[in-house]
């Protein structure tokens, strides 16, 4: 009796023991899987898949600006290349393009800023308290979606032409998109993480700064790249249609300058800089810190 219970013992042992190396050897397949061999990419690699692709897209738009030119045939329709290139020229020797540039960013940036530190914790209390929720959450919404061009008349009566009213349109153009987009990405989060943080102690403000917001982030960074879309372009509209001299003249003012004036190479112009503005600074501000961002939750595998 007692050997039969000693070979039924070791049976068993051997049966845990081979499912447990089993456990462990599929472990290891799956953490070979996951490991990735990384290494600094060369200049070539770099050239090929991120320097080259927008090179051969810019080329493409000027081959068939230029075959449009003389089919058209009608400068104040559609200005060579050269007339644009011209006015860029003008602008830079006067000293006048850098000043245009830095009027409309730099109110863009600072509007950003405060839309920021007012749909941060708008969008916190959304999402974490129902009653808010309930009653601000579809305003928030419908504003989002209500074009940031209709801002700009009673922003004037409210504050006159001046600066402030510009911050205001900036304002009420992106506030409801980071709020709507910190909203999203805390809908997001997993309740087992939330538990996880109240668990050991997370509770409250540590909560939300510890596990509330990191674990957020991804939904948090897309609100702010569509709240700077949004802040850009409640910028150029209010730009456009608030003429006045102490305003100074961004881009929105030079473009607007363009079509009172029926001179298509300034307006040409106007559009090229805002283009090339809202690209830089996706680029330079947005992209990294969501590169960033999906690298740290291993959604994005650097290369």
């Amino acid at each position: 009796m007692a050997s039969s219970e000693t070979r039924t013992t070791e049976s068993t042992g051997e049966s845990a023991a081979g499912t447990l190396g089993q456990i462990v050897s599929v472990e290891a397949g799956l953490d070979a899987l996951d490991l990735v061999v990384t290494s600094r990419p060369t200049f070539r690699q770099t050239f090929v898949n991120k320097i080259f692709p927008p090179i051969v897209a810019l080329a493409v738009v000027m081959v068939v600006w230029v075959i449009l030119t003389p089919i058209v045939d009608d400068p104040s329709k559609l200005p060579s290349p050269s007339a644009v290139g011209g006015e860029f020229k003008d602008a830079w020797l006067k000293g006048d393009l850098l000043g245009y540039i830095w009027t409309s960013v730099s109110r863009g940036l600072l509007g950003f800023f405060f839309a920021l530190l007012i749909g941060t914790p708008l969008g916190l209390v959304v999402a974490r308290v129902k009653f808010v929720r309930a009653a601000i959450g579809p305003i928030l919404s419908g504003l989002q979606s209500l074009p940031s061009v209709a801002w700009v008349p009673p922003a004037v009566i409210w504050l006159g032409l001046n600066n402030s009213m510009m911050y205001t349109v900036i304002l009420l153009g992106a506030v409801p998109s980071i709020a709507n987009g910190l909203v999203s990405g805390v809908d997001q989060v997993p309740p087992l993480f939330l538990r996880a943080g109240r668990t050991m102690g997370a509770t409250g403000v540590k909560g939300i700064w510890h596990v509330t917001l990191p674990a957020a982030l991804p939904g948090y960074v897309a609100g702010l790249k569509q709240g700077w879309a949004f802040s850009w372009r409640s910028l150029m509209a209010a730009e456009i249609i608030a003429n006045f001299p102490d305003l100074g003249v961004g881009l929105g003012q030079l473009l607007e300058n363009g079509r009172t004036a029926s001179d298509m190479a300034m307006v040409f112009e106007a559009i090229v800089l805002i283009l090339f503005v809202g690209i830089a600074i996706d680029l330079l501000l947005f992209s990294p810190v969501e590169r960033w961002v999906l690298r740290s939750r291993g959604l994005l595998v650097k290369s």
